[in-house]
């Protein structure tokens, strides 16, 4: 893989994605990143920029910084969001050396639940964060289609992901942690995003991608086989019903499937949350 040279700037690089795809990027390329709330490590570390959509000025920011990759993985008030999205399309279209990467969600897909979604079917949001996350999308691709790259994401675990770390927890205390049994879902871990983010940087390739596993898996059939791989007490498990069959919350891959290197299944993403745990065995 020939590294091209490039300016990145990751917004939202302190989240758990986010950091991941900075340590990731940070060898390769001069990379830049922002941080929110508490500045701990990141205040102090000058390549890190404290920004809140709700109060500051991404054109400023982008002004300062002048990436030619921009990779947006903000969290936060969602129409603070889309106007920061709208200013940085505005300053994308200005500068036709500069490309954005936007984190999407399956969510641009809650209301469609029969049947997986695939890159080219129509979003159909039914919660507000999937609402905001399309809104976003079409801004995008109807500003700046050309120097636009849609990465849609699924489930995201890892061995430090919030959900693992809770329900660690909650095999530790045997307290509750809910499952959803007729829920299918595709997932990834934060480590794999960063990757193939890296890889679709370098090949600068552009239009949506899902960056989910090959396969699906059942929510609860999941997280009881994490539970079991990990060894030791299991969490009570809260089963919930949203609907009375199976439904879907799952992307696949299908017409922008990256090389088989840069894919993943749901297995492997089992064997990546586990893992500290089984060093952790080894070394006792």
């Amino acid at each position: 893989m020939v590294e091209q040279k490039h300016r990145i700037l990751i917004l939202g690089a302190s989240g758990f994605v986010g950091n991941a795809m900075y340590r990731e990027l940070l060898s390769f390329y001069e990379t830049y990143g922002t941080y929110c709330r508490q500045a701990g490590t990141f205040g102090e570390n000058q390549v890190f920029y404290q920004y809140r959509a709700e109060t500051d000025s991404i054109t400023e920011l982008l002004e300062s910084v002048q990436p030619t990759i921009i990779i947006s993985a903000l969290q936060g008030n969602f129409t603070a969001l889309f106007n920061a999205h709208l200013d940085l399309a505005t300053y994308v279209k200005r500068h036709h050396e500069c490309r954005v990467l936007f984190l999407s969600s399956n969510t641009v897909f809650d209301a469609r639940f029969t049947l997986p979604a695939y890159e080219n079917d129509t979003p159909a949001p039914e919660s507000n964060y999937g609402k905001y996350k399309i809104a976003v999308e079409k801004l995008l691709l109807e500003h700046i289609p050309a120097q636009t790259a849609i990465l849609r994401l699924p489930f995201v675990l890892g061995v430090n992901a919030p959900l693992l770390l809770q329900l660690r927890q909650a095999c530790k205390h045997q307290a509750t942690f809910e499952v959803f049994p007729n829920l299918i879902i595709s997932v990834t871990t934060a480590d794999k995003i960063a990757q193939q983010v890296h890889y679709i940087i370098n090949q600068s390739l552009e239009g949506i991608f899902h960056l989910a596993s090959d396969d699906m898996v059942h929510h609860e059939d999941l997280f009881t086989e994490i539970c079991e791989k990990m060894g030791g007490k299991m969490p009570i498990f809260k089963k919930v019903f949203r609907r009375n069959d199976d439904n879907y919350l799952a992307i696949l891959p299908k017409f922008n499937k990256l090389p088989e290197a840069y894919r993943i299944s749901v297995s492997e993403v089992i064997e990546e949350c586990t893992l500290h745990q089984e060093i952790s065995t080894l070394k006792q």
